[in-house]
């Protein structure tokens, strides 16, 4: 017997990996973090785009509260401002008829009240990419103001 220790490696065969898996492994990595980043600036743009619609909500809320106070509460009125880099347009018209509403307005006009639907548009951002949305609601007024007093 010999004193030589067996070799594990075969003869001629080196440690370590192949310039093709070191490619192979680069081009997964970049595949993953391409797609990672992707993920990442689409929450981004979902973040920024929820964060405008929840303003317009508040700005929306913030108007419509002003309707009756600083905002006539007339038909036929009609006013624009802005809050920020919002701009908003209301308009104030009766409440129309419908088969869906019909037992509504009829009720209305036995109690002496008037119905008006108030639309308020908001709008943001720049052309092409500027963004509207749009609120509505009903506010029922005394339609003799005789009788309020």
């Amino acid at each position: 017997m010999s004193g030589s220790i067996p070799s594990s490696k075969a003869p001629g065969r080196s440690s370590g990996f192949t310039p093709l898996e070191l490619l192979l492994a680069f081009v997964v990595f970049a595949l993953s973090f391409a797609t990672v980043l992707e993920i990442l600036s689409g929450s981004m743009r979902n973040t920024v785009r929820a964060r405008h619609y929840s303003e317009a909500a508040l700005t929306a809320q913030s108007v419509m509260n002003q309707v009756g106070l600083d905002i006539p509460l007339e038909p036929g009125f009609s006013v624009t401002g802005e809050s920020g880099e919002y701009e908003w347009e209301i308009e104030i018209f009766e409440y129309s008829e419908s088969e869906e509403n019909f037992k509504s307005v009829e009720l209305a006009d036995l109690t002496g009240i008037q119905l008006l639907q108030v639309d308020l548009l908001i709008k943001w951002g720049t052309p092409p990419r500027d963004q509207t949305t749009r609120f509505s609601t009903v506010r029922a007024v005394l339609a003799s103001r005789d009788l309020a007093r």
